[in-house]
């Protein structure tokens, strides 16, 4: 692949995430992102197969975003932190990028993981903060379960307004703890 091509994919990852992000899931089609980078749709198609290719870059970039803010959380604190400041430490990590960013958070989440088509290696990547804390990939699953239900409730307005969230998290690491 080009340099030339690589920076074009870039662009339209790029253009398509801030699509997503400002505009919605409706807002994200080809002719859009086409749009945004003042080309003609059928010129996206050299660089971009389809809209689920698309979508792929962005499942990625995803990954890739919340992994760095993960990495970063637990990096952060020291060589041998206690187990319950590092499920606090991901839990705050987890939540604030996906709240910042919901619409790429529910691509990245919602329906099956397109796993053969993102690059080798980013999803273990991703999750290698919660394992290491954890112990165990049955406990990162588990404790990943409760942060995913935690967060798309919160994004979907599921619990009542009075609701202590922050409250209801650190009871929930606590038990996973």
């Amino acid at each position: 692949m080009s340099q030339a091509t690589t920076d074009r994919v870039s662009q339209i990852v790029e253009a398509a995430r801030d699509l997503l992000e400002t505009q919605g899931p409706d807002g994200l089609t080809m002719r859009a992102v086409a749009a945004r980078l003042n080309i003609r749709a059928p010129s996206l198609y050299k660089h971009v197969e389809s809209k689920d290719d698309m979508e792929v870059l962005l499942i990625a970039e995803a990954f890739r975003g919340q992994g760095a803010a993960m990495h970063a959380a637990v990096d952060g604190l020291g060589r041998r932190p206690a187990r319950r400041a590092s499920l606090t430490a991901l839990g705050r990590a987890y939540r604030a990028w996906a709240i910042a960013h919901p619409h790429l958070y529910r691509l990245a989440t919602e329906g099956p993981l397109p796993r053969e088509a993102l690059p080798e290696g980013l999803e273990a990547w991703t999750a290698e903060p919660l394992v290491r804390v954890t112990g165990s990939e049955a406990r990162a699953r588990a404790t990943w379960a409760f942060a995913h239900g935690m967060t798309i409730l919160e994004l979907d307005g599921r619990f009542p307004p009075d609701a202590d969230l922050d409250q209801a998290w650190a009871a929930g690491i606590a038990a996973l703890s």
